[in-house]
Order: structure tokens, then C-alpha cells, then sequence
């Protein structure tokens, strides 16, 4: 099975990008660290990543619903 990017639905604050990319990653750090870090990026990238982060939102699709990936970290 091919996996795929999508916005999270679940522990979606902004948008779910965030959280679907830690989820595609499969990584398990926490996502409100993982924001954090955006926040700090964004700061010295002069605003670029929230740039990247809106495109992101709006070319990445919302996981469908009832989509569950047996591989997914955050899968119970």
C-alpha cells in the first residue's frame, strides 16, 4: 500500500498540515513540539515558511473520512 500525505483530521489546530506531516513521517515526537519548532523557523525565515505552510494547506487534501492506515503512529 502506497502511502499518502494527507491533513490531519484529528490533531488538526491550524489547517492539520503540521500534524499530517509528522503523521506521513511516522514520527512520534510530540506535534505541539513539532509547532513550536514551526513557530521558531518561521521567525527567522522572515516569514517564508508561513508562506510554504499556506500552500501546504491548501495543496495537501484533508484525510478522508473513516481513513485508517494500519502503519500510522497515531492509529489505535
Amino acid at each position: 500500500m502506497k502511502k499518502k500525505l494527507y491533513r490531519c483530521r484529528d490533531s488538526a489546530v491550524f489547517g492539520g498540515v503540521v500534524a499530517g506531516i509528522a503523521e506521513y513521517f511516522q514520527w512520534t515526537l510530540d506535534v505541539s513540539l513539532l509547532r513550536v519548532l514551526l513557530v521558531i523557523l518561521a521567525l527567522f525565515t522572515n516569514g517564508i515558511l508561513i508562506v510554504a505552510y499556506l500552500v501546504a494547506w491548501v495543496i495537501i487534501p484533508k484525510k478522508p473520512l473513516g481513513f485508517e492506515d494500519e502503519h500510522d503512529p497515531f492509529f489505535q
